[in-house]
């Protein structure tokens, strides 16, 4: 066992050498590389939320740009069924109009051509007896 002791001896010398030498100095450059990675999860994630929140805000304004448009479209529209209501009555009371017109003087010429035929029909109706009185006479 005695033999053993300078072995140990030097095991133990390896042992604190390379603990001081390499592990520390390993364990200093893991712990600054966790720490840069840890960062950067915590900057990116940091970024992920400004992003996120942005999206939601330009998302909030394109809704609402797109609800003032659907509104001025809509009041458009009513605009121009207003419109093209108030032309329809319009052109509806200039047909009634011209029909009202068109029926007066339908009735007017009606009424001429009666007034004609009548006395077409006596001027006829004296002929006619004329003939067949001059026809008897003869």
């Amino acid at each position: 066992m005695l033999q053993a002791i300078p072995t140990i001896c030097l095991l133990l010398i390896v042992h604190f050498y390379l603990k001081w030498m390499f592990f520390r100095p390993m364990r200093e450059v893991l712990e600054k590389r966790r720490e840069a990675t840890e960062g950067a999860r915590e900057s990116a994630a940091a970024m992920l939320k400004r992003a996120s929140e942005k999206a939601a805000t330009l998302e909030a304004a394109l809704r609402k740009a797109r609800e003032e448009i659907y509104q001025q479209n809509e009041e458009t529209r009513r605009g121009w069924i207003s419109e093209q209501t108030t032309r329809l009555d319009e052109a509806r009371r200039e047909s009634r109009e011209l029909i009202h017109k068109a029926k007066q003087e339908l009735e007017a010429e009606a009424a001429v051509a009666k007034r004609s035929l009548a006395a077409t029909a006596e001027s006829l109706a004296e002929d006619i007896t004329r003939s067949l009185l001059g026809g008897r006479a003869s």
